[in-house]
């Protein structure tokens, strides 16, 4: 069993080629006993992306704070607080914050994706 609030859980701030202003927190994964997944937050600040890529998982997304876009399927979709997505291994995708707030989205993927 696991119970924790968002606020005890440690952010880490993304970097590399085509993140920017992003941080994630792992929330429940398999230190937590949820083998086999992971259950990530991500937070674009204002003018935050992910970069444009691939991998081998399928994740799936619900946005549950702020206004953006997802670029998946070759085309920018927007999506805001409430919106889901469901993304397919091997498929290029990015979130992008297009609001003056933060964007908030929860990430599910297999434990091995969450490094």
């Amino acid at each position: 069993m696991f119970v924790s609030h968002i606020t005890s859980i440690p952010g880490v701030r993304l970097e590399g080629t085509g993140i920017v202003n992003a941080m994630k927190q792992s929330l429940i994964g398999p230190a937590q006993g949820w083998d086999g997944w992971s259950m990530r937050l991500f937070t674009l600040a204002e003018g935050g992306q992910t970069p444009r890529h691939s991998h081998p998982w399928p994740h799936i997304n619900y946005i549950v704070g702020g206004q953006g876009t997802l670029f998946l399927g070759g085309q920018e979709q927007p999506v805001q607080t409430g919106s889901i997505a469901y993304i397919p291994g091997g498929e290029e995708h990015q979130f992008r914050n297009i609001s003056g707030q933060d964007f908030a989205f929860i990430c599910i993927v297999p434990a091995e994706a969450d490094k």
